[in-house]
């Protein structure tokens, strides 16, 4: 393959990455997983370019994706954790980003439960309630904080 057969390529593969990755935000191995047919090196090249000029950024990925979930859904940590661990991101980077935030998150996950408790209310008693929302990864203590704020 000539020099300008080779620039041509990168640019084409580029070009599709990018399409990719404006629709929706990747994270890089979401980006690896679609393009895995392509040329290794050039798509090597690739990503380490859209990294250095910050469109592929998987720590601003999992600060958005948790904001995001964080108003859409209610999730207790360990999932949140699951989903962005599923699309790739790193379990160290993960657990420190949930560390540095963790009483955000602590008060996301009781407010969480609270909605769900008022929800599910009159359809579960009590305990069922508490096995529920363990089972869907809530800590313990948590629950029974969140319980408590609404017997008040």
């Amino acid at each position: 393959m000539t020099e300008i057969e080779q620039l041509e390529s990168l640019d084409k593969l580029k070009t599709k990455v990018l399409k990719y990755i404006m629709y929706k935000k990747r994270t890089e191995k979401e980006v690896r997983r679609k393009f895995s047919e392509e040329d290794q090196d050039l798509l090597e090249d690739v990503i380490e370019n859209l990294k250095e000029i910050g469109y592929i950024n998987d720590k601003n990925y999992v600060e958005r994706a948790i904001a995001e979930f964080m108003n859409l859904n209610n999730l207790s940590v360990k999932e949140l954790s699951y989903k962005l661990q599923s699309k790739g991101i790193d379990a160290k980077a993960l657990e420190e980003y949930i560390d540095y935030h963790a009483d955000e998150l602590e008060e996301y996950e009781i407010n969480s439960a609270k909605n769900i408790i008022l929800k599910k209310q009159n359809s579960l008693e009590e305990q069922a309630l508490i096995q529920y929302l363990l089972k869907k990864g809530y800590r313990i203590d948590l629950v029974k904080e969140a319980i408590e704020m609404l017997n008040q």
